[in-house]
C-alpha cells in the first residue's frame, strides 16, 4: 500500500482527540470514511474532521472502494465480529484495547489472523509514549540493578453514574478493571515477559463486575509483582503509582495521572525525567502501525500479546 486509507468503525469519544486526528497526521495515512450506528452522529463527525464519507453500517464502510484499512474503536463487545469481518475481506486492522471482552474472544481473533494472514495491531499505545519507553530503557540499562519486585496500585473513586458501556459486561467484559488494567498488564508483559505464576482474587457488588482486585505475579528472574486495584475508593485515598524496585534503586511512574514523568532513585541521586506527550496520545503508535501495514517495520503490538494480557487479567480476577 502506498497510502493507508482508513475506515473507522465506531467514531465515538476515543476518536475525537486520542486517535482520530492522528491518522491524518501520520505519514502515508488518511481517513477516508467513518461509521457510527447513529447516522447523524457519523455525519457530524465526518463534517468536523473533514472526512469524505460517513456510514451507519459497517458493511457499507467495508464496501467503500477507497478504504484499504480498518480501525475498530467500538466497545470491546463488538470487536471480534468487526475484526473477523474485516480480515475476511482482506483488510489490515488496528483494534482498540482490550482486543475482546475475554481471552477466548481474543484467541478467536488470533486464529483468524493466522488463517487469513491479515495484519492486525492492538492499540496498546503506551508502548510508544516517552515515559514508558524511558522506563524500558532504564531497565535495559540495569540502572536499578537486578529487578526484584514491582508494586502497582490503582485506586479510583469512579462513580457508577456516567460510566456508560464500561459497566455493561456484555459490552466491556466487566467493569473499570477490564477497561484500565489491560494498559498496565500489557506494559508489564512488555517489560518482563510471560509470568511463571499468577494468583488473584476480586470482589464486587455485581458478580460480573470487579470493584476491587488484588493479585500477585511471579515474572521470570524471580521478579515478584503485587497489584491492587480499587474502583470504589474514597476520594482522599485515590492513587495511581507503579514502583519497580531493584538491587540498586527504584523506578517510579504512573499510568493514568502524571504519565509524562519517571523518577529514578539510586544511592547517589534522585532524578526525575519529564516528557511532552503528544496532543493526540495514540499518534506515535498509529505512525508505527502505518509503517507496519506498509511492510516497513515489525508489528508494534500483536494479537498474541493481547491474548497474553487477557489471560493474565482473568487469572488476577481469580
Amino acid at each position: 500500500m502506498t497510502t493507508i486509507k482508513w475506515g473507522i468503525i465506531g467514531c465515538g469519544n476515543v476518536t475525537e482527540v486520542k486517535s482520530g486526528p492522528a491518522f491524518r497526521l501520520a505519514e502515508n495515512s488518511l481517513v477516508t470514511a467513518v461509521m457510527r450506528r447513529d447516522a447523524a452522529l457519523a455525519e457530524d463527525y465526518a463534517r468536523r474532521h473533514q472526512v469524505a464519507r460517513a456510514y451507519h453500517d459497517a458493511t457499507d464502510l467495508m464496501n467503500d472502494p477507497e478504504v484499504n484499512a480498518i480501525y475498530i474503536a467500538t466497545p470491546p463487545g463488538s470487536h471480534e465480529a468487526y475484526a473477523l469481518a474485516a480480515m475476511e475481506r482482506g483488510f489490515p486492522v488496528y483494534l482498540e484495547k482490550p482486543a475482546a471482552p475475554d481471552s477466548a474472544g481474543a484467541k478467536r481473533i488470533a486464529d483468524a489472523v493466522a488463517r487469513t494472514g491479515a495484519r492486525l495491531s492492538i492499540a496498546h499505545y503506551r508502548r510508544r509514549l516517552p515515559a514508558f519507553a524511558c522506563v524500558k530503557q532504564l531497565l535495559d540499562e540495569a540502572r536499578i540493578g537486578e529487578v526484584q519486585s514491582v508494586d502497582l496500585r490503582l485506586w479510583k473513586p469512579l462513580p457508577k453514574e456516567g460510566a456508560g458501556w464500561r459497566l455493561d459486561p456484555a459490552l466491556s467484559g466487566g467493569g473499570h478493571f477490564h477497561d484500565l488494567a489491560p494498559h498496565q498488564l500489557d506494559i508489564l508483559l512488555y517489560y518482563f515477559g510471560l509470568p511463571e505464576q499468577v494468583s488473584g482474587i476480586s470482589t464486587g457488588t455485581d458478580v460480573r463486575i470487579a470493584d476491587i482486585v488484588s493479585g500477585q505475579v511471579l515474572f521470570p528472574g524471580n521478579i515478584l509483582f503485587n497489584g491492587s486495584w480499587n474502583f470504589v475508593s474514597p476520594r482522599q485515598q485515590q492513587t495511581d503509582e507503579c514502583i519497580i524496585s531493584g538491587s540498586k534503586g527504584s523506578i517510579v511512574f504512573h499510568f493514568f495521572t502524571d504519565f509524562d514523568q519517571v523518577t529514578l532513585h539510586t544511592a547517589h541521586q534522585t532524578k526525575t525525567f519529564r516528557f511532552n506527550n503528544p496532543t493526540h496520545i495514540q499518534q506515535p503508535m498509529i505512525a508505527d502501525v502505518v509503517k507496519y501495514f506498509r511492510g516497513e517495520i515489525p508489528n508494534p503490538c500483536s494479537i498474541s500479546a493481547a491474548v497474553d494480557g487477557l489471560v493474565l487479567m482473568e487469572k488476577l480476577l481469580g
